[in-house]
């Protein structure tokens, strides 16, 4: 239940609309019918609003849900990364697997142990012990970048390990500063990372969100 409200929290922000049941499904890889059971249980349990034809949204009840376990999920990223020594591209499937179980008091000794730290690993905001989220970077979207850009990495959206191994072994990950060499019409970005050249396609330069690294050095 707590991966669905989660799901339907992240297609929520990122899309700005209702969340279809296929939406739902594809998101996480599982039938229509399993998503249609769920959000009935959800939609009871006064979790999520839905409108046939029109797809779900999370009520303030269900929103407040989403962020205490988006809390839980990227503090154990964070905690995994820096204290244990996981690389950042395997610890969104272990921080799954976890959040169920952590309980506030646990989660705030995290926070504390780490220092509060506004983002995790992959540069996903973390709801502080308020459920408020820190202030957004003024980022764009890689895709969106003009040639001759320098940008700082600031986000990867969607954690699937097929794409963050690609960019790990691209060189490209939160922190690293890139130049943009070319942006092709047929959907290739070009960026010049601190050791290559490396030719992004469109689907994957969608999900890195950067800034400028003039307004990066000002926010330092």
């Amino acid at each position: 239940m707590e991966d669905y409200i989660k799901s339907i929290y992240a297609i929520e922000r990122d899309t700005g609309e209702r969340v279809s049941t296929s939406a739902l499904a594809d998101y996480l890889e599982v039938t229509a019918p399993t998503v249609s059971s769920m959000v009935k249980k959800l939609e009871e349990r006064g979790l999520v609003d839905r409108e046939e034809y029109k797809g779900v949204t999370l009520t303030e009840e269900g929103e407040v849900v989403a962020l205490e376990i988006l809390r839980h999920h990227r503090l154990l990223e964070a905690f995994l990364t820096e204290q244990l020594d996981y690389s950042w591209v395997d610890v969104h499937d272990e921080a799954d697997r976890l959040e169920h179980h952590v309980s506030e008091k646990l989660s705030d000794r995290i926070a504390e142990a780490l220092g509060n730290p506004p983002v995790d690993p992959h540069g996903d905001p973390i709801p502080d012990a308020d459920l408020s989220l820190p202030t957004a970077d003024d980022t764009v979207r890689l895709v969106d970048a003009a040639e001759g850009d320098r940008v700082v990495v600031r986000r990867i959206r969607h954690q699937g390990d097929a794409e963050l191994r690609y960019l790990s072994d691209a060189g490209v990950r939160p922190g690293v500063e890139l130049a943009v060499v070319d942006v092709a019409p047929f959907g290739m970005v070009t960026v010049e990372t601190p050791t290559d050249d490396q030719s992004l396609p469109e689907e994957i330069a969608r999900l890195i969100e950067v800034e400028p690294v003039d307004a990066a050095s000002d926010g330092s």
